[in-house]
């Protein structure tokens, strides 16, 4: 049953949208945006859903993004030294109609600051229906995890490489929307070549969950798109998309960028 939070949260959920994506036989393609990175960075993310993105993560910026490359942490300074906030960045986001879920990807303090409840509330208020906290430990999530629940935010689990089986099988037990596979060990940033763990741990997810499997960190190019995606339900591309938009590229060059990693996964 819902909860009375859930019942007015906005936006697309996560699951019911992956599942029946992936169900239908397509490649999920998660992209990733800075929040408040230029004043145009919702033109951004309108153009990523306009070329084919399956979901988006929003990047809430933090000052110390220790999962972040140098990318995403150039493009996270830069969207704080231009004022962006929480609240500045989820009230652009609720006058969106995305028609694509949406996923917060940022860092604990923040929600301990404001509070689970009033965190996840915000979050569902302007449409954000996942979460990804990568440096909220697993042993002390459980209770944002029933916060977040119950106003209808899914929270997005992460497994590494090297996580081991047991606890494999927790993460993907308590994930919800997807599962977020790491491909190595490390930060986030584009690579010239896929890493050979990718697949390997690709296939530890997919014979430990039904849930959908998205693959990320490292995927710059179509070719690496499609083959971290052989093993697994899709991909997420954060940094290749970020270096447009920090090099002054735009909008247009993004949305471009995501249409030719579309047409790789459809093709395979």
């Amino acid at each position: 049953m819902s909860s009375a939070s859930e019942e007015v949260a906005k936006g697309v959920p996560l699951d019911p949208a992956l599942r029946s994506a992936r169900d239908s036989g397509r490649k999920l393609l998660v992209t990733y945006v800075t929040g408040g990175l230029g004043s145009d960075w919702t033109v951004a993310l309108e153009a990523m859903i306009a070329a084919g993105a399956d979901a988006v993560e929003i990047g809430l910026p933090f000052s110390d993004p220790v999962m972040d490359g140098p990318t995403i942490q150039e493009a996270s300074v830069q969207a704080l030294a231009a004022g962006a906030t929480p609240p500045a960045i989820l009230d652009e986001l609720a006058r969106l109609e995305p028609g694509v879920p949406l996923v917060a990807m940022t860092y604990y303090n923040l929600v301990f600051r404001a509070g689970h409840h009033r965190f996840a509330t915000m979050l569902a208020g302007a449409g954000v229906r996942g979460a990804i906290l990568p440096d909220l430990p697993l042993e002390e999530s459980a209770g944002w995890e029933t916060d977040a629940a119950e106003a209808g935010v899914e929270t997005v689990l992460l497994a590494s490489p090297v996580t081991p089986d047991e606890r494999l099988a927790e993460i993907c037990e308590r994930s919800r929307g997807f599962v977020y596979g790491v491909n190595l060990m490390g930060v986030t940033g584009e690579r010239d070549t896929l890493a050979k763990s990718a697949s390997v741990l690709a296939k530890r997810l997919k014979a430990t969950t039904d849930k959908p499997v998205v693959m990320g960190f490292g995927i710059s190019t179509p070719d690496q798109a499609v083959a971290a995606a052989a093993e697994s339900d899709g991909v997420v591309v954060a940094s290749a998309l970020m270096r447009l938009l920090l090099s002054g590229a735009g909008p247009a060059a993004v949305g471009d960028a995501v249409a030719a990693i579309r047409g790789a996964l459809d093709r395979g």
